[in-house]
């Protein structure tokens, strides 16, 4: 028996999926790969949308080529948030497409403006139709006012593009602020209506010093990834589009680890354990600080090759500053000024060896030219995978050679990595297994399961 029209508009009504809110394309680039093509098409459509593409895919491409539709629909200026040094990457990238982009440090708007996050605060959002935050997973690094500021900029704009490689789909928070930013289902409202917690309410954050953990409905799973694809598309490789990978094969990923023996112990240790706990992590890090660096170190100075560094103590970057000749640090305390000069003068060959940490540099940055990564590790998967796709990406020729080095004590902190990153491979995959079945229903070649209702509807 089918569905009476009345009852399948009731069930439309309450189906959590949003409209679009866009237009047909005007412009598509020459040069853009086929799953490129179908992700800009798609944003443009949604007019309010994400593309969680992987590194190396043309995020770039796709976010000017988006910037360029909503110019041409509006009549008015696009504006494109970057992190620091990638605006004048960018500008390049615009220049070799034949898309007109201007970076602007000071608030002047033009067609389409790129500038850093950090120069926000110069800008006048009316002036905008569009804005486009490139690694947008990055908004959650800043600071409570810098993230407000940010959100109340997108909000009046009509048309918004986030593009990040890793909006981690075991991220929930960062889905739910991605949606709300785009203008979807608040943060709230996505949390009371797909999870539960573990006090049965609607509170979040923390409650009585516990972290309050959010888990998904047994029967919102679907509906929720569903709903995430209804505003969002994603990809690691254009085969997850229906595309073929051809060019698209990144080269052999070798990761070593090295774990250094600590030549002092815990106080009142008797012999090296793994830290448990934050404080024992913490304490474990900055008691072998020596040990670690020094075999970093001796790895950057056994070749000539350029090498990156990645640390997260300013005694940790300083050490390794003194230790390899041919190598500069980019710190917090440096000016943007001088931070730009060494990030963009790595890329370019003008510094060997790079040493700075993830928080600073592991976002939007393009070094293909590197193939050799040294890491010291964190509990954050995220910064590592954004760390190790600067290098290994599409684009790269070589295979890429990262080093991981840790003391004993931080065993604790490498499983937690493994850990996150099987996580973050499953969730990414139904993801995308979501995304393909909301494809096929949109191309009319997937049907629902039959089902058998009561006589009364």
């Amino acid at each position: 028996m089918g569905i009476t029209p009345d009852y399948g508009n009731f069930l439309d009504g309450k189906r959590q999926l949003d409209g679009k809110f866009g237009f047909a394309p005007r412009y598509m680039p020459g040069d853009a790969f086929d799953f490129q093509r179908a992700l800009i098409e798609h944003a443009v459509q949604q007019g309010r949308s994400a593309i969680f593409a992987d590194c190396g895919l043309g995020k770039t491409l796709m976010e000017l080529a988006w910037a360029e539709n909503v110019a041409r629909e509006t009549g008015g200026n696009v504006l494109i948030l970057t992190c620091l040094a990638v605006a004048q990457q960018m500008v390049e990238e615009a220049e070799k497409f034949g898309i007109g982009a201007t970076r602007s440090i000071d608030g002047t708007a033009h067609r389409i403006t790129i500038t850093n996050y950090e120069r926000l605060h110069h800008f006048n959002p009316s002036d905008f139709a569009g804005v486009v935050c490139d690694e947008s997973s990055i908004l959650k690094n800043f600071a409570g006012a810098r993230k407000t500021e940010i959100t109340a900029f997108l909000r009046k704009r009509p048309y918004r593009l986030l593009a990040t490689a890793t909006a981690a789909p075991n991220d929930f928070i960062e889905l739910g602020t991605s949606s709300e930013a785009l203008g979807h289902l608040g943060y709230m409202d996505m949390l009371n209506r797909f999870f539960k917690n573990d006090l049965n309410n609607s509170a979040s954050g923390r409650m009585r010093g516990e972290v309050i953990k959010w888990r998904l409905k047994g029967h919102a799973e679907r509906p929720f990834w569903r709903w995430v694809c209804s505003w969002a598309r994603a990809c690691r490789k254009p085969s997850d589009l229906g595309f073929s990978n051809e060019r698209f094969e990144l080269p052999p990923l070798i990761e070593r680890e090295h774990i250094v023996e600590a030549r002092t112990l815990a106080d009142g240790a008797l012999f090296a354990l793994p830290a448990q706990g934050l404080a024992e992590q913490r304490e474990e890090r900055r008691r072998t600080i020596a040990e670690r660096c020094e075999q970093a170190a001796y790895i950057a100075n056994q070749t000539t090759e350029p090498v990156m560094l990645w640390c997260h103590l300013n005694d940790e970057g300083d050490l390794l500053e003194s230790m390899i000749p041919d190598a500069v640090q980019v710190s917090g305390g440096d000016s943007d000024e001088r931070k730009e000069d060494r990030l963009l003068g790595f890329a370019k060959g003008k510094y060997r060896v790079i040493i700075t940490k993830p928080k600073i540099g592991a976002w939007g940055l393009n070094y293909q030219h590197c193939s050799r990564v040294v890491y010291f590790p964190s509990h954050s998967f995220e910064q590592y995978y954004q760390s190790i796709r600067r290098c290994w990406r599409f684009g790269q020729k070589r295979e890429v050679e990262v080093d991981v080095i840790a003391s004993e004590g931080e065993l604790g902190v490498l499983a937690n990595l493994q850990r996150k990153a099987a996580q973050a491979d499953e969730m990414f995959a139904n993801l995308v297994a979501e995304m393909n079945d909301a494809l096929a229903i949109e191309r009319g070649k997937f049907f629902p399961h039959k089902m058998e209702l009561p006589a009364w509807l």
